[in-house]
């Protein structure tokens, strides 16, 4: 454990952080009268559970990203890349652009800028020769598996040891939990209509 966490362990506001009683004490967010203490309790460590998780997720990002001298959108465009050469299936910009939720010029400068790092390789495609298919070059994809990868997969473990029943709970909580904190559910963070 870093020095960082251990000093977050001990501050006792980090320590309550995700526990309901101190961020809605007088229960405006969260009626919680039908359930017992314990049971808030516990509900209490799987929300510093997620917290904790969402944590080694940012610190591995982080540390891939330096390892690499990439972005987080470069990762995840390679991260992209190196499934579908798994799956032998090609890759255009436009294909790339919808992944990363980015306009076709801000994938152009992202090619580019991988290009020019020797990790990807721009062919022109197989059934439209107007059009490129991008592939990941094979040191970056070997680079970025044995090592950011080798990481990544070791949540498969953690989930092989469940049950299947132990893993329905949890996709079905974990599913439950994004339908809950969907933007869908937030007025406030809607774009305002035209005309309004």
């Amino acid at each position: 454990m870093s020095d960082t966490s251990d000093k977050r362990d001990r501050d006792s506001i980090s320590q309550h952080l995700y526990d309901v009683n101190s961020s809605d004490p007088d229960s405006k967010l969260v009626d919680r009268s039908h359930l017992t203490p314990e049971h808030i309790a516990q509900i209490g460590q799987i929300m510093q559970s997620l917290s904790r998780l969402r944590e080694a997720e940012r610190a591995v990002a982080s540390a891939s990203e330096k390892y690499m001298k990439l972005s987080s959108q470069d990762m995840r465009a390679l991260h992209y890349l190196i499934v579908a050469n798994n799956r032998q299936e090609l890759v255009t910009p436009g294909m790339l652009a919808t992944h990363l939720d980015i306009s076709a010029a801000s994938t152009t400068k992202l090619l580019n800028r991988l290009e020019r790092g020797d990790h990807i390789i721009r062919n022109v495609h197989p059934l439209d020769r107007r059009a490129f298919a991008i592939e990941v070059t094979p040191d970056t994809k070997a680079s970025a598996t044995d090592t950011v990868g080798r990481l990544h997969s070791r949540r498969f473990h953690a989930a092989a040891r469940l049950s299947p029943e132990e893993r329905n709970v949890v996709i079905t909580f974990l599913e439950d939990m994004i339908r809950e904190i969907s933007l869908d559910n937030a007025n406030w963070a809607k774009e305002p209509e035209d005309g309004n």
